[in-house]
């Protein structure tokens, strides 16, 4: 019976993994020679949440109704869900294959906290608020973890925005080999048809050391303590999925990334310009640097507010809408693309263009469900991160406002494939993350629902 074994590795990014550093990681070298390898498009945004349900959906982000890790949930100025597993409507690969009496092993895939039934084994994500609460399935597998480990399961790093460089690598270390040990020991001891787990190492990596590798950044140092640090990593996860494959026995075997990492230039205060340019008034200026909170907010006369994050959420005052709205519902379009116009036209400190591109969610999606942004800000073609705070004085930061963060997302992950002597795969250069889900069931000879976006690639 054929088997499939997934290795997600959170951002992996393909300009390291596929091209500058592949002669260093011959396991993912051979996987590829064997089947595919190329970019993975990722979803607009390409975040964690909720790129990796994109992926095991096949769905976008409109249709799923989830924006980002925390969403409105309500057209009130306050209330934001975090986008747990309880807001996935959507049929996973999972399910699909338990109706099929398929048995899966799911561990660490993001937005699967809390875990939900499935024929098999879920253990869930860096969601997890600690291991105090349930967060596997079924409930007597957890006390398993550790000693599969080899000491301690790790959901997840604690702060991976830290000064303590030496701290965070040691700990991420220990997380992905203590992930890859518990993956492999769950895989050995049981016989499932679809294994899929998600190490998060590489994201709390580049954010946490790419100013130090990445000859391009504005801030790299040749010849500074951790100038090989992320080369080092992607050379151990290379062996940890020579190891993997290894224990996979004779099961195809796929590696995947949810979104890339590139240099961060800095960040524009969206709300700061919001302010500049008129469109949010607030009671009063705060003397320092904060973030942005609702009892700020002047509503009456304010029109619009934003998020910050890797890329800018851009909410719009509606009257009708938002409780305090000012925006008539007939000149919303219009106010809306004045806005677009505006963000797109402004440019870095000396004013020359920086890319922006403020996408509007009916445009990239095929439903618009839930609370979406009014606007989508990729700032700088996602070569800027958004920064939501206030009183910073100014419409540019050269620094992270949430801690010392130097990598912003970029739109292309990874994904390496071999499916099979029986498979004549797809060969592309781009393939996109809506093609993994409708592959998968492919592979395993199911039908693929006429809803889902992607192409197989088998």
């Amino acid at each position: 019976m054929d088997r499939l074994v997934v290795i997600g590795l959170d951002c992996l990014t393909p300009q390291w993994a596929l091209e500058q550093w592949i002669g260093d990681m011959p396991n993912l070298k051979a996987l590829r020679e064997r089947g595919v390898g190329g970019r993975l498009e990722s979803t607009i945004p390409p975040i964690t949440v909720p790129a990796w349900t994109c992926m095991m959906t096949s769905k976008d982000p409109g249709t799923l109704g989830v924006y980002g890790f925390r969403n409105r949930a309500g057209h009130d100025y306050e209330t934001l869900d975090i986008a747990t597993s309880v807001a996935v409507k959507e049929p996973t690969v999972w399910n699909y294959l338990s109706r099929q009496r398929r048995k899966s092993l799911v561990l660490g895939v993001p937005q699967t906290y809390p875990p939900k039934p499935l024929n098999g084994v879920m253990v869930s994500c860096f969601m997890t608020p600690s291991k105090d609460v349930a967060y596997t399935y079924p409930a007597e597998i957890q006390g398993l973890l550790d000693r599969l480990a080899g000491g301690e399961y790790v959901i997840d790093v604690k702060d991976f925005r830290t000064d303590d460089r030496e701290a965070l690598l040691k700990s991420v270390y220990q997380m992905t080999e203590a992930r890859f040990r518990v993956f492999r020991g769950l895989l050995k001891a049981d016989s499932f048809d679809f294994a899929m787990m998600v190490e998060m190492g590489p994201d709390r990596l580049h954010h946490g050391f790419w100013r130090f590798c990445d000859p391009t950044h504005r801030l790299y140092e040749p010849g500074n303590p951790f100038e090989r640090v992320l080369h080092d990593y992607y050379v151990k996860l290379d062996e940890e999925i020579g190891r993997t494959v290894e224990a996979a026995g004779d099961a195809s075997v796929m590696v995947v990334s949810d979104h890339g990492a590139k240099a961060m230039e800095g960040g524009v205060c969206i709300n700061e310009w919001l302010q500049m340019n008129g469109y949010l008034k607030l009671k009063a200026q705060p003397e320092k640097r904060t973030r942005l909170t609702p009892d700020m907010v002047d509503w009456p006369n304010t029109l619009a507010w934003g998020e910050g994050g890797y890329y800018g959420r851009l909410f719009m005052n509606v009257a009708g809408r938002e409780p305090q709205g000012c925006i008539p519902p007939g000149a919303y379009e219009r106010v809306r693309q004045e806005l677009a116009a505006g963000l797109e036209a402004f440019g870095d400190e000396e004013g020359h263009p920086i890319g922006t591109r403020a996408l509007r969610p009916e445009d990239v999606y095929r439903q618009v469900n839930g609370l979406a942004p009014d606007l989508i800000v990729y700032f700088g073609d996602l070569n800027w991160r958004s920064v939501g705070a206030v009183g910073v004085g100014a419409p540019h930061l050269r620094e992270n406002d949430t801690g010392p963060d130097d990598a912003n997302h970029a739109q292309d992950g990874v994904i390496v494939w071999d499916p099979g002597a029986k498979w004549t795969p797809r060969r592309e250069v781009r393939y996109s993350i809506y093609d993994v889900a409708p592959s998968i069931l492919r592979f395993f000879g199911l039908d693929i629902p006429e809803d889902m976006i992607g192409r197989t690639i088998i």
